[in-house]
């Protein structure tokens, strides 16, 4: 039996659909100058769940309580897998759930009509009966409670599964003297199947200045529908960061190892970001130069780009020089004629060219787009994707440049490559510059 998806509600509580504002901003640019051949390099300008995909609502008050349970399509009910239970103590409610349950974690949320589930975490579990209880004190604000499978096998809506498995990464044909072919092993994870765009830019970045978030720059984007570009690869992390947030995921981020404490601001100067900063399998984050080029690979193997070993302007945004690259340039000549519509930076919509084989689009051209890797050159120092291995996640210590792949609408057919790989300093932000998110399977 399949349930209505919609809150069933026990009690006063009025259920109705969440809001979803975009703004409509226009930004314009400077006519840009063509670059061809060279690159900008150091330029400094357990057990599971016993409700998945179930959500477990609680809301409390002194005189009141109510208890409020949403199952997502598809699954079935079953009232004794429930978890979640409460009871009054004094003026306090407590929370519990029993022991077995794992890979979950307590959110919390002022309203279910535009909910921003967020990570309850100034409070420690007590283990009591073989429970573990959370007081919570009576405020004069309402609050609901989930909670949330963190090891949920679902893809994440709108985002695309990459399978898991070995391919090729490098350069089997141009002799990139930086891509020198190997085997790597990637595991799968989930990819946005667009660049962000800067309507999508805007709505989280709306809602994380008012939630503690401070960035460098506010970004940019010829339209709505275009990618957000200006924007440094700080303000790209702490951006997902405020997404898992915004969507009540457990953010990817933090400003040191000992992970307690969420990545919000400060950037270049003020943190330093290495690989025991991060987690891996929760929330939004970039991807690895690995997971990139695995994915903009789209499945094939030992080809130029995502679709094949030719290039023209109906299948990506970039500067077309038939003439540089006879071989694989179909040209025409000059900026892509799509681009030019709406004028500087001559940016295409979000998704206009063919998709390549994992469903993924713009991933030659467009914008560049940042990953998390500090650049490494041969020698390859330990972490490159260049060394083989499983997962490879780049330098573990402090870069001076990090990646940037996919090529942009200002740059020549050999950054569109899957195989090309740019970098400059993290706080630089350009107007080629955009990029996706992922998330860890």
């Amino acid at each position: 039996m399949k349930m209505d998806p919609r809150p069933t509600c026990v009690g006063q509580v009025g259920c109705s659909q969440p809001q979803n504002p975009q703004a409509d901003i226009y930004e314009k640019h400077n006519q840009p100058a063509p670059r061809l051949g060279s690159r900008r390099r150091g330029d400094t300008s357990k057990p599971q769940c016993p409700t998945l995909n179930r959500e477990c609502f609680m809301k409390t008050k002194l005189h009141a309580m109510c208890i409020l349970l949403t199952l997502m399509t598809g699954i079935p009910f079953a009232p004794a897998q429930l978890a979640l239970g409460i009871a009054r103590s004094g003026n306090q409610a407590v929370l519990s759930w029993p022991t077995t349950v794992s890979n979950c974690v307590l959110q919390s949320a002022t309203n279910l009509a535009a909910p921003n589930w967020l990570t309850v975490s100034n409070v420690v579990p007590v283990i009591t009966n073989s429970n573990f209880t959370v007081p919570v004190t009576n405020t004069a604000r309402t609050l609901f409670f989930r909670l949330y499978d963190t090891n949920t096998t679902v893809v994440p809506a709108g985002m695309v599964l990459i399978p898991a498995g070995p391919f090729t990464i490098g350069d089997t044909l141009d002799g990139s003297s930086d891509a020198i072919p190997t085997n790597v092993y990637v595991s799968a994870f989930y990819m946005d199947p667009n660049l962000v765009s800067y309507s999508l830019w805007r709505t989280v970045y709306n809602w994380a200045t008012n939630h503690g978030y401070s960035f460098d720059d506010p970004g940019a984007g010829k339209a709505t529908n275009h990618p957000v570009q200006t924007l440094s690869w700080f303000d790209c992390v702490k951006w997902c960061n405020a997404r898992s947030e915004k969507e009540g995921l457990t953010p990817a981020y933090y400003t040191d190892g000992t992970q307690a404490t969420v990545y919000r601001a400060g950037n270049y100067w003020l943190v330093f970001l290495d690989n025991s900063c991060v987690r891996w399998t929760t929330g939004y984050r970039l991807p690895t130069e690995a997971e990139w080029e695995k994915a903009a690979r789209g499945g094939l193997t030992g080809l130029r780009f995502p679709w094949g070993n030719t290039i023209s302007e109906s299948q990506a945004n970039y500067f077309g020089c038939s003439y540089c690259y006879t071989n694989f340039d179909a040209g025409p000549d000059s900026y892509n004629a799509i681009g030019l519509i709406g004028g500087s930076p001559y940016t295409t919509p979000v998704g206009w060219f063919p998709a390549n084989g994992y469903g993924l689009y713009d991933m030659a051209g467009n914008v560049y787009e940042w990953c998390w890797d500090w650049y490494s050159p041969p020698p390859y120092r330990t972490g490159s994707p260049y060394l083989g291995g499983t997962d490879p996640r780049g330098l573990n210590g402090l870069g001076n440049f990090r990646i940037l792949r996919g090529g942009s609408w200002n740059w020549d057919a050999t950054g569109a490559t899957c195989a090309y790989r740019d970098f400059t300093v993290p706080s630089i932000a350009d107007y080629q510059y955009g990029f996706r998110c992922v998330m860890g399977h």
